[in-house]
């Protein structure tokens, strides 16, 4: 009971709380010259409980996220983001973003620098409270190169989408090296409750040496790995180990997604090939497909090349209903990273536009060497987001 009590306490509350939220939230300062200050928080507790099957998976309850931060914009001229996780201790966006258009009179794009996520793949991209899943599915784990300090640019046509930049290390001092990115999407059909986004990404990563408190430089290395799709374990059923001596990383992607009315379907391919100096070049891929169902009537919503929460109009909000199935693939070079296939059915309750509640039903199935496990996971979450 005491795992479940934040939950019982926010769904209680939740007419209520959607009744009063729509003017209440966010926090916001307008100036007399369009300049405008918001408060922004993204707060999620989870609970975990797990069938381990011999996987050394623990029950668990806490907070997933304790994200918070401010927006300053002037519509049509720029905006800045700075946000912090409390619960991992670590920088989200950092990044003030130009309009093109406003500034020089043409749409030449918009551009943006600061610490922000690569341009890979769609669902790495999707902002943390419109997640369709409690987690992100296995590839995206595995091979998302995340945020980088870095220069972007982005152009947005009535048909298709352009989106590159060139990064560094992040605001945490880690990931040293320099990395290259790139997405095209085509979106012949862009209109409110009627998608289709097609798209291909790729990044080049250069990691550097870093050298440790002794003085000792330790060559580039990376490690290919993912969690069975539960948000609070540490513990991963596939997992390359460390590779050394890496010279080069090459990620390539695929992506679609499909809405029509409350139906919509959203898939990916992701691959990654390591180039080691003495060594022969590491692979790993996988893939994932969700559908997903608005039985309330709603339809996902998209815009800038990605989704977000559907508008939860009525009364009682929007309930969606999901499935997902995900594949990794981590057994190359010799190296036995195991291969996992997970499926997960999943139901959401958006209530207004900042309260979200999470089910999840994960049935995993892992290889790694000689060991076989299948744990089954149940997830609960109560998110608030402004």
């Amino acid at each position: 009971m005491k795992r479940i009590a934040p939950l019982a306490l926010l769904a209680l509350a939740a007419p209520v709380f959607a009744e009063t939220q729509a003017s209440a939230w966010p926090p916001k300062l307008t100036f007399a010259n369009g300049t405008e200050v918001a408060l922004a928080g993204n707060f999620a507790w989870d609970v975990n409980h797990f069938d381990a099957d011999g996987s050394a998976l623990e029950n668990d309850h806490d907070w997933r996220r304790k994200e918070f931060g401010v927006a300053l914009k002037r519509k049509g001229l720029y905006d800045f983001t700075a946000a912090y996780d409390f619960q991992s201790d670590t920088w989200m966006d950092v990044a003030l973003r130009l309009d093109g258009k406003g500034l020089t009179g043409r749409d030449i794009g918009k551009w943006r620098i600061g610490q922000m996520k690569l341009p890979l793949g769609f669902e790495g991209n999707t902002a943390t409270r419109n997640g369709a899943f409690m987690e992100n599915s296995l590839p995206t784990q595995a091979f998302y190169e995340g945020r980088r300090i870095g220069i972007d640019w982005a152009l947005e046509r009535p048909r298709w989408l352009l989106n590159a930049g060139a990064y560094g290390h992040d605001l945490q001092g880690n990931n040293r090296g320099d990395s290259q990115a790139v997405r095209l999407a085509w979106t012949p059909w862009k209109e409110s409750t009627h998608v289709l986004h097609l798209g291909a990404s790729a990044t080049r990563e250069h990691p550097h040496a870093e050298t440790n408190g002794l003085g000792v430089e330790i060559a580039p290395n990376v490690r290919w790995r993912a969690k069975p799709e539960a948000s609070l374990t540490g513990t991963r059923l596939v997992d390359s180990g460390t590779l050394r001596d890496v010279g080069r990383i090459d990620r390539r992607g695929l992506e679609a997604l499909w809405i029509e009315g409350p139906w919509s379907l959203q898939g990916e391919y992701l691959r990654q090939t390591t180039h080691r100096h003495a060594l022969p070049d590491y692979r790993g891929d996988g893939w994932y497909l969700l559908g997903s169902w608005l039985l309330t009537g709603q339809s996902r919503s998209y815009g800038g090349g990605n989704v977000a929460n559907p508008k939860a109009t009525g009364k009682y909000g929007a309930v969606e209903l999901l499935a997902r199935y995900s594949h990794i693939d981590l057994d190359d070079a010799g190296i036995d990273g195991g291969r996992e296939s997970n499926w997960t059915l999943g139901a959401n309750w958006y209530l207004g536009s900042h309260l979200k509640f999470q089910a999840n039903y994960i049935r995993a199935d892992a290889r790694r060497g000689g060991n076989h496990v299948q744990p089954e996971i149940l997830q609960l979450r109560a998110q608030l987001y402004f």
